[in-house]
């Protein structure tokens, strides 16, 4: 697939995670955990809902893209960590406040920060079996679930809006494309993270971790291992090697996640990893294209170069994308937001 036009909604505010008001009611220790994570700062916009960032990123992807929404051939959103209402439709929603009339129009998720690898295998469906749908959108508003913005022990979420526009490869090189992606799970781990909140005001709903030694160290063993071969297997079927390989992005989970993976992977990520954690914080399914997008624009990557870009959830989800690097894109300080 190509990827013919990105757009993001980066909120102007941000917050120290150093202040965030929950830190109080931590224990010390969490507290020093939640400090360490290598997170100084997360965007926050409390005005927006997690359907207003995904509709101003699709904005801003049509805008760039010069396609009214009304041409889109399917709109697909990955879903909010918890919607606005229950029953009603977030991505009929935003298919009326887009315009995106003739859009074949779904949501797709439950892998947390993962979620982005379904969205881009259904995109990839539709143009493959339709040979008439010439666009797909995916679209994502990521905000955190209740009021607290830390999870302890994994990450502090930030807010953001992302929206791809896809297509066929055509005769117009995109600024990137979609070689291939290889997606794991394993339901053994449905439940490690929840937030119980049925009959419980959103002041007091708490993401908890049922097991923490599980995640610390029998998850992060079987990440290891489903990474590793993840890559050798997506690699293999593309008949290429880790040298040809020119960058590695993740997801921003912690500083201490990045440098697992760089072991994990014997791999070092674009330092756009980073210094989006460091000043955005975890941005759930919208890390991965941000972070590449980010090292387009420093011009960390260049035109043919290919990209591995890894992607790792707590409910045991894995997925790894290889991506070719076309005319250089526009990155998210070139006019991201809507």
């Amino acid at each position: 697939m190509a990827v013919d036009a990105a757009g993001w909604h980066l909120p102007d505010r941000t917050r120290a995670v150093a202040e965030l008001p929950e830190l109080a009611d931590l224990p010390e220790a969490d507290r020093r955990t939640c400090l360490n994570l290598g997170i100084d700062t997360v965007l926050v916009d409390d005005e927006l809902t997690a359907g207003d960032l995904a509709e101003h990123a699709a904005r801003a992807a049509l805008e760039r893209a010069g396609l009214a929404a009304g041409e889109l051939g399917a709109l697909i959103v990955v879903e909010p960590r918890a919607p606005e209402t229950l029953i009603s439709s977030d991505a009929t929603r935003l298919q009326h406040a887009l315009g995106a009339t003739e859009a074949t129009t779904f949501t797709v998720g439950g892998l947390g920060c993962v979620s982005v690898a379904p969205a881009l295998l259904a995109a990839r469906g539709l143009l493959a079996a339709d040979p008439g749908l010439r666009h797909a959108l995916v679209v994502h508003g990521s905000k955190p679930a209740g009021r607290g913005r830390y999870r302890h022990p994994v990450t502090v979420n930030g807010d953001s809006g992302q929206a791809l526009l896809l297509s066929r490869p055509g005769e117009v090189p995109a600024p990137v494309r979609v070689l291939d992606l290889v997606q794991r799970t394993n339901g053994a781990y449905w439940d490690l993270f929840g937030l119980d909140y049925r009959d419980r005001p959103t002041a007091q709903w708490r993401e908890e971790c049922r097991d923490l030694p599980g995640y610390s160290f029998r998850l992060a063993m079987e990440t290891r291992r489903r990474l590793s071969a993840l890559v050798d297997e997506l690699l293999a079927r593309n008949g290429r090697t880790r040298g040809d390989i020119a960058g590695w992005a993740s997801q921003n989970l912690s500083a201490g996640g990045l440098a697992f993976t760089e072991e994990t992977l014997d791999v070092k990520l674009l330092p756009s990893c980073r210094e989006n954690l460091r000043g955005y914080g975890h941005l759930g399914p919208n890390d991965i294209f941000l972070n590449l997008w980010t090292a387009l624009d420093r011009r960390d990557l260049a035109e043919g170069d290919l990209a591995v870009l890894v992607n790792v959830s707590p409910v045991a989800a894995w997925s790894v994308l290889l991506v070719e690097m076309g005319p250089r894109g526009r990155g998210p300080s070139q006019g991201g937001n809507a």
